[in-house]
């Protein structure tokens, strides 16, 4: 007899777009890291780091409801155009505030981060609207089981980032700023790419009270930036942590950080079809469903962290030193692929506490995992082990907190 596919309907359209961004990031990344020196790709590795975190951080929470929001009303059979409004001035009101909070911060910004660089500044600021935009019009098309736009949305944002790349290596741009604009105006045009079809989906419907969205945002935004903190804090308290003479080190752990968290990239398909599928199964209370396809999904993700472990540890340094010319060792990197194994399997549980409405439990866990990572990087003392260890601990236990909450459903 052969067995289900244990991957959620979408994933493999998802997964096309997802290797065309996947490739272009590495592309970005190893352009960049070659084309820059140590000086210069200092302050690219903290916008690749900000704009990564407060991104998806920010918005990925609205994502997430705007695809459940949108799915739950598809299976009702009404219209989402209320919902999607609602979750666009939402959006809205909290990219103003993020905005108007960072422009008194500019001064330190731009010292402990941004090396002085405006444009990286400036660069971070519009980051904050096309992220938006992305995440709404994502939402919209994974609520929709539209799993084609998604893909194309992947793979033109990574697609004009690296054109841009490529024009500013011709064209001998040496500083990080303008390669900053470049992270931040991808979702610009994937969103220009993908927004004509989803329009279909504004039709008239039930009006939209606040709490269709906002009932678990507040957990949901909490989990979400202490998720994308921690998969990017590494890099940033490296940069904030180094001495003058370590920039290379900053370099370093990044480009390991990269070549680590190659299943990251590869799982964000899954996760993009993940949520509506277990959504629908708890919302249509077929939870024997629910934890056979929650267990296929574990296995899966437990086989990709053991390869992706194994590889670290044994492949980890010929890959930096292939894509990056740079030195790290069989430990650094086989570390940071531990940790990335963890974060994995802490994601997908995350979709699962979601879809069963355990978003305040999520949210205790990646907050432990927050405290976690401070403790280690306190209490470890060479710049690359604590931000290693730091990574590997506080995502083991945000994993472990949430197996224990799902398990115990």
């Amino acid at each position: 007899m052969k067995r289900k596919n244990p991957l959620p309907d979408g994933t493999l359209s998802v997964g096309v777009g997802l290797i065309v961004s996947a490739i272009t990031a590495y592309a970005f990344v190893v352009i960049t890291q070659r084309s820059l020196g140590e000086d210069a790709a200092a302050p690219l590795v903290a916008i690749w780091s900000v704009i990564f975190f407060a991104g998806p951080g920010l918005f990925m929470p609205l994502e997430q409801e705007v695809s459940r929001a949108v799915a739950t009303r598809r299976t009702q059979g009404v219209g989402a155009g209320p919902v999607i409004r609602r979750a666009a001035a939402l959006g809205g009101m909290l990219a103003g505030i993020v905005i108007v909070v960072c422009i008194p911060l500019a001064p330190a910004l731009m010292q402990s981060l941004f090396d002085q660089e405006w444009l990286l500044y400036t660069s971070f600021l519009v980051s904050i609207v096309a992220f938006l935009l992305g995440h709404l019009v994502r939402g919209v098309a994974s609520g929709r089981g539209d799993f084609k736009a998604y893909s194309i949305f992947l793979g033109t944002e990574g697609t004009v980032r690296l054109v841009i790349c490529v024009a500013l290596v011709a064209a001998g741009a040496e500083m990080a700023g303008p390669y900053g604009v470049a992270l931040a105006i991808g979702p610009l045009f994937a969103f220009a790419a993908v927004v004509r079809g989803q329009l279909v989906a504004l039709q008239p419907g039930p009006p939209a009270p606040w709490n269709e969205l906002t009932q678990s945002l507040g957990a949901l935004l909490v989990s979400s930036l202490c998720m994308q903190g921690l998969i990017n804090a590494g890099a940033i308290a490296v940069k904030v942590l180094a001495d003058a003479d370590q920039s290379g080190d900053v370099k370093r752990y990044f480009n390991g950080a990269v070549v680590a968290r190659i299943p990251v990239l590869l799982f964000q398909a899954v996760q993009a079809a993940l949520l509506p599928k277990l959504s629908a199964l708890a919302g249509a209370r077929h939870f024997h469903e629910f934890r056979h396809q929650l267990s296929l999904i574990v296995q899966a993700v437990i086989a990709i962290g053991v390869a992706g472990t194994l590889g670290g540890f044994v492949l980890g340094p010929w890959a930096v030193n292939l894509l990056f010319k740079a030195e790290l060792n069989h430990t650094d990197v086989g570390l940071l692929a531990a940790g990335t194994a963890f974060f994995l399997m802490a994601v997908a549980l995350s979709q699962a506490l979601i879809a069963i409405g355990g978003q305040g439990r999520m949210a205790i866990a990646w907050v432990l995992g927050v405290v976690t990572f401070l403790v280690v990087v306190v209490v470890v003392h060479p710049l690359l082990l604590r931000a290693e260890l730091a990574s590997l601990a506080s995502s083991a236990v945000v994993a472990g907190a949430l197996g224990v909450w799902v398990g115990g459903q």
